[in-house]
């Protein structure tokens, strides 16, 4: 699909969604935080000429998303980020499989029309604790991010005695990042609602994982296991 075919199709879907919600476009502009003529360029098909933010805030307006989806030679792009995934997993359950912890992969689960799978599944038996590892190569929306993995915190109990034979007195509620700047800074960007819910950073997400004395939360900033620095970060 040519960059012409990409715009005529964001043209037609955000007409059909402004009229489904029975909005002029005026109505639509107020109600996405926009000037009208963000939304007049995007349904006169020049969606190219009008900044990506403004696109996703003219489609939010109708209760939709728009997310930039990159090709590169057919789905090739997909399979890459699969194979950065699936790397931080595979690193991920090294580090924790040196500290004793019993791991398993992408566990699915389907309880109380709450459908998905947590990335690693960690148990420490001496200590009563899982660990509710969600791994992220990239970050795209924080609230879908968080909504997800509250209801895998919430369900670990249950999965633990599914999947481990014990009920756990500890859960630890890790969000597993590759330890880029860039995603630092994102982190940093969002720090209020980050630390409400990821509170534990850095050595306290280490001390963790080597004592289990508590529940927490907490991002774990995992390196590169090639260089030089250690692979627990």
């Amino acid at each position: 699909m040519t960059a012409l075919e990409d715009d005529e199709r964001l043209a037609q879907l955000l007409r059909l969604l402004r009229r489904h919600a029975d909005l002029t476009q005026v109505k639509l502009a107020d109600a996405a935080g926009v000037p009208r003529r963000i939304v007049q360029l995007i349904e006169a098909g020049d969606a190219g000429m009008v900044r990506l933010d403004d696109v996703r805030k003219a489609f939010g307006g109708v209760d939709a998303r728009a997310r930039l989806t990159t090709w590169w030679h057919g789905a090739a792009a997909d399979r890459l980020l699969d194979a950065r995934h699936a790397e931080l997993v595979e690193r991920a359950i090294g580090v924790l499989r040196r500290r004793s912890w019993q791991t398993k992969a992408e566990i699915t689960f389907s309880e109380w029309g709450e459908r998905g799978s947590i990335d690693i599944f960690g148990a420490l038996r001496a200590a009563r604790a899982i660990l509710v590892g969600e791994v992220k190569s990239d970050i795209g929306s924080l609230e879908e991010l968080n909504r997800v993995l509250d209801v895998k915190q919430r369900l670990g109990g249950k999965l633990a005695i599914e999947q481990f034979g014990f009920r756990p007195h500890v859960i630890g509620r890790i969000l597993i990042l590759p330890d880029e700047m860039r995603l630092r800074r994102l982190v940093e960007r969002h720090a209020a609602t980050m630390a409400s819910i990821y509170p534990a950073r850095g050595r306290e997400v280490r001390a963790w994982l080597r004592h289990p004395d508590r529940s927490i939360g907490g991002i774990w900033f995992l390196s590169d296991a090639r260089s030089k620095s250690n692979a627990s970060r």
